[in-house]
């Protein structure tokens, strides 16, 4: 079996290429996965596409990115308790051994540790690559140690819609959405999306912020009831501050949720393999792997696309 394969290279900020890459080597408790789909991040990959990514071990350039994958188990190690023909959802991979990986999950084959993948079945597809964003959507909602549902949600784009979905699902009360976004003011089945200057309440018990907007939290401690909650659940690569009277006087509560873990995923698996939770709707834009420069651009310049992803299939 083939260890080269072709990935998505960041070769330097804002400069991308299709690249032939060496896959690391497995061993008995990897698999190797022929990718189908992948998803692009407009959080986390956007700022590595931008060069402002914040240091995190293995960032670096050249670099495969990617942390968002469907695929087919095409080599299982001995011990990895997988089979050939599973399809799984893969997080990222064991990494290249000419690029950094940082993630690595952007590529037509991939080599990944059998504990990180997850089995997925035939009922999902290309929806699938949506499962990382719907594990961290559910972990911002479980980060305390208890499901907390917010009433305020700020953001519409894919991670507020898979946050509010998630409260509708978990029968809570149905929550609010702000978008300063006109055309991401849609609102749909379960809950209402307003814009921000439209809306006089200031009693918000919870409050879950997705918007990534480093300069939002003084506003939003001013919707608070008295010992409310802000999560935050976006990325924010500036500093966040405050002024300290009006959280005083509200005596609010600040939680940083980052991205899903393993109980998040096995609690989003099972509501969607209920029905519970619906993905449809959500991927605005596919496009064949081959076009991976213009689609990237799209996913971070047009607001009309949600959620951009990569078909590998013709790659294989």
């Amino acid at each position: 079996m083939s260890l080269e394969t072709t990935a998505v290279v960041f070769e330097q900020p804002k400069q991308l290429a299709l690249s032939q890459v060496t896959l690391a080597s497995p061993g008995d408790a990897d698999c190797v996965i022929d990718i189908e789909w992948s998803g692009i991040s407009t959080g986390t990959e956007r700022l590595l596409w931008q060069g402002r990514m914040p240091p995190f071990p293995g960032m670096g350039y050249p670099l495969v990115p990617g942390y968002e994958s469907i695929g087919r188990v095409v080599s299982a190690g001995e011990a990895s308790g997988l089979y050939q023909g599973d399809r799984v959802f893969v997080p990222g991979s064991r990494g290249f051994s000419n690029v950094r990986g940082l993630f690595g999950g952007a590529a037509a084959r991939v080599v990944a540790p059998a504990e990180r993948l997850i089995p997925i079945g035939d009922t999902l597809a290309e929806e699938g690559v949506l499962l990382a964003l719907a594990g961290t959507a559910y972990h911002a909602l479980a980060v305390s140690g208890r499901l907390v549902l917010p009433e305020l949600i700020v953001g519409h784009g894919v991670l507020g819609r898979l946050i509010a979905r998630l409260v509708v699902a978990l029968d809570g009360p149905s929550p609010r959405v702000w978008e300063t976004n006109p055309a991401r003011r849609t609102a749909e089945q379960g809950y209402a999306v307003i814009d921000p200057a439209d809306d006089g309440r200031s009693d918000y018990r919870v409050i879950c912020d997705v918007s990534g907007d480093a300069g939002i939290l003084d506003s939003l401690i001013a919707r608070l009831a008295r010992g409310g909650q802000i999560v935050l659940a976006g990325f924010y690569e500036q500093a966040l501050s405050f002024t300290f009277p009006p959280a005083f006087m509200r005596e609010a509560r600040l939680q940083v949720a980052a991205e899903w873990q393993p109980e998040d995923m096995t609690q989003v698996m099972t509501l969607v393999r209920s029905g519970r939770l619906s993905l449809d709707g959500l991927i605005t834009h596919c496009v064949d792997a081959s076009q991976a420069a213009s689609a990237y651009r799209t996913a971070f310049e047009d607001s009309n696309c949600l959620k951009m992803i990569l078909d590998w299939r013709s790659c294989q």
